[in-house]
Order: structure tokens, then sequence, then C-alpha cells
């Protein structure tokens, strides 16, 4: 039957072009929700520096729950509606470097990126090994 193997690649690329659109008119991926943390670090830098980047990083972007910064590290957690895992971390890895001269942000690399979807994400708190609730919402130091 045409609909196995080869029609999951089939509809597969469409979303990817753009198309969205099956056969009976219907969307074949939706965008679902992923929780991302992006931790950040580098030469140490002024507190205050890094405080009023990461402020302006949650200026400009809204959907930053809760950044935790140093003067040489940060991890910023969020919420990333994305078709898939990859089109989320793509995202995710842009973050930082295209927002480093906008916010003022310090020249660090990220060092480390996770990326789950959210059944995962409250299967982790529920079970008290995930990560904690963003609370408060907001730039915190650690």
């Amino acid at each position: 039957m045409a609909q196995t193997g080869g029609g999951l690649v089939r509809r597969a690329l469409t979303s990817i072009s753009g198309g969205g659109d099956g056969e009976h008119g219907e969307h074949r991926e939706a965008s679902r929700l992923w929780h991302v943390t992006l931790s950040v670090s580098g030469k140490p830098a002024p507190l205050s520096e890094v405080r009023r980047g990461l402020e302006q990083l949650a200026h400009d972007h809204p959907f930053l729950l809760t950044s935790r910064y140093a003067d040489d590290h940060a991890e910023i957690r969020y919420w990333e509606e994305a078709r898939d895992l990859h089109d989320a971390a793509a995202v995710a890895l842009r973050l930082w470097g295209e927002h480093r001269s906008s916010a003022q942000l310090p020249p660090w690399e990220i060092v480390g990126l996770e990326v789950i979807d959210r059944a995962t994400y409250h299967l982790r708190v529920a079970e008290g090994y995930g990560p904690p609730p963003a609370h408060p919402v907001g730039v915190h130091p650690y």
C-alpha cells in the first residue's frame, strides 16, 4: 500500500518544504512545545553587564522563562514551539549568537543544550529528577 514507508517520507518532505497540507487538506505535522535549557560560558564578565544583557534578551524575546547567571556562565530556560526536536534545537543554537550584539551579551560559547518534549519535562518533574519548575520567572544570579 502506498501509505507505508514512502508515504511517511512524502509527508515529512512536504512539511519541510512548507506544503503542510496532506491529501485531505489536514495539517500533517502540528507544532509541539519543547522545553529548552541552553547553557553558555566563557571568560568572566561584570555581573551587572551579564544581568543587563539577559534582561534585554528576555525583553526582546518574552518566551524566556528564566535565566540564571554568574560572572562566567549562564543558563537560559524557555519553551519553544516547533515542529520537531531538530527545529527547536536549531533555534536554540542560534539564540545566543544572533542576539549577542543586540542584547550586548558576553562573547561566551554554548556549552550545553537540552531539548525535551512537554510530556518528558512533566514526567521528570513529577518523578522528582527533572529540572525544577522555573521559579521565579525572570533573570536571577546562581
